[in-house]
Order: structure tokens, then sequence, then C-alpha cells
């Protein structure tokens, strides 16, 4: 089959691109930002690439364009599949129709940590020898891409409850089927698609609906939203995570998150790993939860768990030689900011060195200003904040920056919160970048202008 996928060079795309390559189809694409390193990915796959999204770029003889949730009516390449009359579908359709078809799919969906618990999740069952296939969000460093196929009957996905596309706005991850689903968490967000929590909830059960009596939800045993999710049926078992009154329990061992230890069926399991923070421990053992519905030991899990590398882009270290370091991170929500920060925080103990947080309110119901009541308590544990305001946001920092408990500025322009940064940071703080897109690349922008201050 020729493919030809708008919006490719997104993460989800372009994996999915990757996997129909795999598959054996004949796979194009375009999109309006054709950069690395996605772009280089789909090159090195041999999939034929058009900036922008001129009808031209579409081959004449393709048998199905799969249009990007991205892409609405008024783009010139989904007027032109729209007039002639040339077969389309969403990605996630795509995906569930010839990828996920007969597998025994595992879901991870929630507000925070969806990639970094499919992450750990698909690790967990390759170090166990399953070899599972996987599409994630992000770039998970124990492995070489985003997504592959695996030689095994499990799946594991990244399941996001962002609408499917401009012609199918149920969630993504209605069209996956699971077996084992993990409900992390559920907060209000995607302000610019949901009108409140409720409606969320809502898509959360229409997945609940597909889970066979086989399969398993594992869900935290203290989220309001899941038990109100729950309460509208479930037809399959229920396993609970938490740091007490669960099935899986854990405890930190160290206060940073660094050492914890997970409790299931009265045997304890220590880990030793390299994240840090209460969210990530709770993410671990969500992890484990629905790698043991899969027939993998809490052992080996916990063997897993000790190896693993973490995602790009979560607390990921820009400069291992600086004098001070620089981490960028894709916190985008009050709730994970908050327990990113906290986490960091914990790392800095009995040390004199300060957290100094930098920050981009960007997604949709950031700048819509939905959490704008919220976002100065999310740094209560940062030693001082730097807040980037954008043109397009509708609302004001000014309230959030007063309230802020330690120090905080705002800045028109990213230049302005390099050079502020550069000027107020000393050796042995730390500097945490925060935004949940490329922030005109202030992460490693910050690193270079600190080497050129310290070497």
């Amino acid at each position: 089959m020729k493919l030809h996928i708008l919006g490719i060079c997104g993460t989800f795309m372009g994996s999915l691109a990757q996997l129909a390559k795999a598959l054996g189809h004949d796979v194009s694409g375009s999109d309006h930002g054709v950069y690395p390193p996605m772009s280089d990915q789909l090159e090195q796959a041999g999939i034929a690439l058009t900036q922008g999204f001129d009808p031209a770029g579409i081959p004449e003889d393709v048998d199905l364009v799969v249009i990007g949730n991205a892409m609405g009516r008024g783009n010139a390449s989904v007027e032109y599949v729209l007039e002639r009359g040339i077969p389309y579908t969403s990605g996630p359709q795509w995906l569930g129709d010839h990828v996920l078809q007969g597998r025994w799919v595992l879901a991870v969906a929630g507000t925070h940590g969806k990639t970094t618990t499919a992450s750990m999740l698909a690790w967990i069952l390759e170090f166990a020898g399953m070899s599972p296939g996987y599409l994630i969000g992000g770039v998970p460093e124990n492995f070489t891409s985003s997504a592959t196929l695996g030689d095994s009957p499990f799946f594991v996905i990244e399941a996001d409850e962002y609408d499917t596309a401009f012609f199918d706005k149920r969630s993504k991850f209605v069209h996956y089927r699971p077996r084992t689903f993990i409900a992390n968490n559920l907060e209000f967000d995607h302000a610019d698609i949901f009108p409140d929590l409720a409606a969320i909830e809502r898509q959360f059960h229409h997945v609940i609906r597909t889970i066979p009596q086989s399969g398993q939800v594992i869900r935290p045993a203290d989220c309001e939203a899941i038990d109100r999710v729950m309460s509208m049926g479930c037809w399959s078992s229920q396993t609970t995570f938490s740091s007490a009154g669960a099935d899986w329990q854990w405890t930190m061992s160290a206060p940073d998150g660094s050492q914890f230890e997970v409790t299931v069926r009265d045997e304890a399991y220590p880990i030793h790993w390299s994240l840090s923070g209460a969210h990530n421990v709770s993410n671990a053992v969500a992890a484990m939860a629905a790698a043991f519905h899969v027939g993998v030991s809490p052992a080996v899990a916990a063997e897993a768990l000790a190896e693993f590398q973490s995602v790009k882009r979560r607390m990921e270290l820009v400069n291992p030689e600086g004098a001070i370091p620089v981490y960028d991170d894709f916190a985008h929500h009050p709730t994970a900011i908050a327990t990113t920060l906290q986490g960091a925080k914990a790392q800095l103990t009995n040390t004199d060195g300060r957290l100094l947080a930098v920050l981009e309110p960007r997604s949709n119901t950031m700048k819509a200003g939905v959490h704008k009541e919220t976002l100065a308590g999310s740094v209560n544990d940062a030693d001082g904040t730097y807040w980037f305001e954008p043109e397009n946001i509708s609302w004001s920092l000014s309230d959030v920056v007063r309230a802020c408990r330690a120090p905080a500025h705002s800045y028109q322009s990213t230049a302005e919160i390099v050079d502020a940064v550069v000027n107020d940071a000393r050796p042995g703080d730390r500097i945490l970048v925060m935004s949940n897109g490329g922030f005109d690349n202030m992460p490693r922008r910050l690193a270079k202008a600190l080497e050129e201050k310290y070497g």
C-alpha cells in the first residue's frame, strides 16, 4: 500500500511512519517543520519527505492518506484529499487496524508521566526477554528509536487522550483496545479540546469499556478522578498502586527517590536507580504492575529499573561537564512542575546550591490561563524562577510572579532570560528548564553561555 502522511514529523506520526515502512508499505509524508532529529530518522528509513503542505507533495497514485490531528480544514493538502475523494484515515485508527490488531496491547495513559512510564514498561519487557513492540512519544535512552514492531505479541503504547483528528473528536487512545491499561493519574488539561475534567473522564471510560474481562486496569489508589471513571463501570480486574493502602506500595529509601522499595504480596523489592522524584517512583511501580500482568516477576522488573536510563527531555542533563548543570524537562502542567522541582530540590540537600527554574507556559491550556492560579505554588521548591511570557498568551504573568515564594521575574524575550540567568547563577546551583516545546533552544543556549562565563 502507498501511504502519504500529513504531519509526519510529529513524534507520534513519525513513529507511525517508521512502523508502516517496517511492515512493507511505501511511505511518504509532508509537514511544515521538516527538521532533525525526526527528519533524519525518517530519511534513514527511506521515507520521502516534503516541506510544507502543497498538494503536489501527495503522490498521484497514493492509496491512503493518513492525516495528523494538527491538520484541519483550510489546510491545502486536506482540502485536496477531500475534494478528490482520496481515501483517508487518522493515525490512531491506522495504528489500531494495522499494527495493534491481534496483539496484547499495554497502554499507558494519564495526565502526567505517560512517556516515562511507557518507556519503563517497554524496557522491563525487553530486559525480561519478551521483545515487545512499542510506540512512545519521546526517545527512550534504553532504545535506539521511539518505535519498533517487536518480535512478540506484546505492544506498549503511550496512550494520549488528545483528540484523534479533525474528523474524529474521540481521544486517540480509544483506538488502541488495550488488554493491560495503566491509568496513571488524571487532572484537567487540554482546555482547547475538553470543556472540563468530566469530559476527559468520559473519554477514559470509553477505553475502560473496551478492555476484556481477562484484561486489567492498573490505577492509583488515591486519585478521585480515576475513582469516578471506574465507578461508571469496569468489566476487568483492577490493581492499585500508591505509597500506602494499595496492592503495590512503595516507600522512599532516599529523600530524592533514587532509592525506594516496592512491596507486593508481602514481598519487598529494593530498587536503586538513576532517576529521582516521587513521581518517577510512582511511574515505576505502575510499570512493574503492568509487567506483572504479562508474566514478569517483580524481582526481574526491579533489576530492569536499576538499568533504566530515562527519556530525553525528562530531567535530561544537557551539559555533563558544566560547572553549573542545566537540565531540560518536558513538565508543562502545575502538578508536573511541582513534582519535578520537588525531586530536583531533594538532590540539593546539605549543599549551598540553589535550584533555579526557567519556565515557558506554552501549552494551549497554559496560554488560556486555566492553570494561572496554581502556577506560583507549583514552583515553591525553586529558589528563583524566570518566566517567559510569549506574545500569544491571553493573560499576564505579573500576578504569578508576585505570588511566587522566591524571587521571580518575567521576560518577553529568551535572550533576556539567558542574560538574567547567567548573571544570577553561581557554581553549585542547578538550572531546570521546563517547556513542552523547543523554547528557542533555551537549555543548550544557557549551557553554552554558562560555559563561556565559567569555562
